[in-house]
């Protein structure tokens, strides 16, 4: 590849454009803050909250770093251009860095669009299929693995919380855990109702079904967060465990159902149900199944917040939970489209096989320039 002059300098303006947003200087601070904590002996005293520090470090240090990286980048970009002023042959090599640099810079980018007070958090994934049995039941589990396989490419840990077979195929319901670096940022752009079009394997005669399964993502709260339930609003119920977890699991009621029923800050009258049988303890399931409990109606509570927000803007409810985001059609054509943002493409198999990056971005982009009228 070969690029032109102005458009080079174009993109070295908006790498130095790139670290005014990112706050730099005060990241660069905030890192030595940071690890000045870390040196204090009592340090891991408070494992879970030692480990929401590590991960703050990692993430402010993740973004200098990358920022540096792009910075040296540039450097032997103009290095390899004097090179080739004084005749040497080195287009290859010009073009090389020019196209990581692209690269870099644009994941860069799209990594300081998620600047939302909890998009720096893991995230917690559950899946509710809609009425239709087994065709929305087996879109669930198809939806299920589209987002563990884009988590795995991602490097991030999954970990299956809650996960219940369909009647036939699929998943009745299904709660997943993804711990990575903003995880919740990038997730959120997938909470809503998804749709499929296709042909119905399940169909003797061949019949083209629409289904449905709604994404619920919420982030995942600590203790600097605080969330106020009553006891006396939680209803709790055991159950046998189904998942792994080895015969111990199953014999005993180790699984956990919180259910709680009170009133947002709204006045409106709110249900959410959480279970975990993850764990091999009953004690331990119930206190995972109360933070997915609080997570979600933190996030609730954030979307009431949102809404406020935006009532004057015009009715774009499509980020609103419960609304179709996203149609997936396989027949009579192959296409995915994001209703929110138009983003579309016709490679059905490699967005089920969880390559959902471009959505994601346009997502991210769409908020931003939202915020920014």
């Amino acid at each position: 590849m070969s690029i032109q002059q102005d458009k080079l300098e174009q993109l070295f303006e908006r790498l130095d454009e790139l670290r005014g947003y990112l706050d730099y200087d005060k990241r660069k601070v905030r890192i030595i803050e940071l690890q000045e904590q870390t040196q204090d002996p009592e340090f891991w005293n408070d494992p879970e909250k030692a480990q929401g520090i590590m991960r703050q470090l990692d993430h402010q240090k993740s973004l200098v770093e990358r920022w540096d990286e792009l910075n040296d980048l540039r450097e032997s970009i103009r290095v390899y251009q004097q090179f080739q002023e004084e005749g040497e042959d080195v287009q290859a090599e010009l073009d090389n860095e020019v196209e990581t640099f692209m690269e870099k810079l644009e994941d860069l980018e799209l990594q300081n669009m998620l600047s939302g007070e909890d998009d720096h958090r893991d995230a917690i994934v559950t899946f509710n299929p809609g009425a239709g049995g087994t065709e929305s039941q087996d879109w669930g589990q198809m939806l299920f693995r589209m987002i563990t396989r884009w988590a795995d490419k991602k490097g991030f840990d999954v970990s299956v919380v809650e996960y219940q077979d369909g009647d036939v195929a699929g998943i009745k319901s299904a709660t997943i855990e993804v711990k990575g670096d903003s995880a919740y940022g990038f997730l959120k752009s997938e909470t809503g109702t998804h749709r499929l079009v296709r042909i119905s394997p399940f169909d003797s005669n061949s019949r083209r079904h629409t289904s449905f399964c709604s994404v619920f993502v919420s982030p995942i709260i600590d203790d600097t967060i605080e969330v106020d339930i009553n006891d006396s609003d939680i209803e709790l119920q055991r159950f046998h465990s189904s998942g792994a977890g080895g015969q111990n699991v199953n014999k005993v009621e180790t699984g956990v159902r919180l259910i709680w029923t009170g009133q947002l800050s709204d006045g409106t009258e709110e249900r959410v149900v959480a279970e975990c049988q993850q764990e091999r303890s009953q004690l331990q399931n119930r206190e995972k199944a109360m933070v997915l409990l609080k997570s979600r109606v933190y996030e609730l509570e954030k979307n009431i917040k949102e809404r406020e927000k935006q009532k004057l803007e015009d009715s774009k409810s499509s980020n609103e939970w419960g609304s179709q985001i996203r149609s997936y059609v396989f027949h009579p054509y192959n296409m995915v489209k994001d209703h929110r943002t138009e983003h579309e493409t016709g490679d059905v198999d490699s967005v089920m096989e969880g390559d959902l990056d471009e959505f994601m971005k346009a997502f991210l982009m769409s908020r931003v320039a939202e915020q920014s009228v």
